[in-house]
């Protein structure tokens, strides 16, 4: 099968080179890859360090900052894999944990598969972060009667399949909650497993803030109530 890595990035010069250095090198047994790189407008100089990739790797670069969500749905559209995965640029996310991300896709019965923060080892994060998480998870599975623990992860991996046709109005970091929404409205379920995670400070570069949890939360009532 085939896997096409989405990598949306913006202003990540320090560490975009070692992610996809990463995500290049890591062997998935029985997946072969391609590589998507979406540069959001970056204003640093990751646009320069991603020019050396463009002949490994498909290069996409927006005019100007969009936002995450639009980032993502950009590189979607150009993906050829059996399976989408989305990896952040920021290496808060292993690659190392691909294969834990793809191996339940050898059953027919799995189409969407979150790696959950929660599950798995983590260096320790921002209290009141981990408890907007929480909140907004617990609130998708209370408005769309699922159990999964970790709806904001940006680790997500789903069958080409799952998003043909779906529309996402997303920009910014609510494509987490609309994907997860309508994809659960759609008849999907989610299959979870442990990742590793080693969070970001806001010091270090991290860009989600409280009011992005505020938005998901509107994301979600919305998709419920007006499907």
């Amino acid at each position: 099968m085939k896997v096409s890595i989405i990598i949306p990035v913006f202003n990540e010069s320090a560490r975009i080179e070692e992610a996809i250095d990463r995500v290049f090198n890591q062997h998935i047994p029985g997946w072969t890859k391609e590589i998507i790189i979406v540069d959001d407008g970056s204003t640093d100089d990751t646009g320069k360090k991603l020019k050396k990739w463009r002949q490994k790797c498909r290069v996409v670069t927006q005019p100007f900052n969009l936002g995450k969500g639009s980032a993502v749905t950009a590189g979607v559209a150009l993906g050829r894999g059996d399976v989408l995965l989305i990896q952040d640029a920021d290496l808060e996310y292993d690659p190392a944990d691909y294969p834990k991300l793809l191996d339940p896709f050898s059953s027919s019965r799995v189409d969407i598969v979150y790696g959950s923060r929660f599950l798995g080892p983590h260096l320790s994060t921002m209290f009141i972060y981990e408890l907007g998480n929480k909140f907004v998870t617990l609130m998708t599975n209370v408005l769309f009667n699922t159990n999964i623990t970790d709806m904001e992860t940006g680790y997500k991996a789903f069958r080409k399949k799952v998003i043909d046709g779906m529309v996402i109005h997303a920009n910014r970091f609510d494509f987490e909650p609309e994907f997860t929404a309508k994809a659960l409205l759609a008849g999907y379920q989610i299959y979870e497993v442990p990742i590793s995670y080693h969070g970001r400070k806001f010091s270090e570069g991290k860009k989600l803030t409280w009011r992005d949890g505020v938005i998901a939360l509107f994301v979600l009532l919305r998709c419920r109530l007006f499907p």
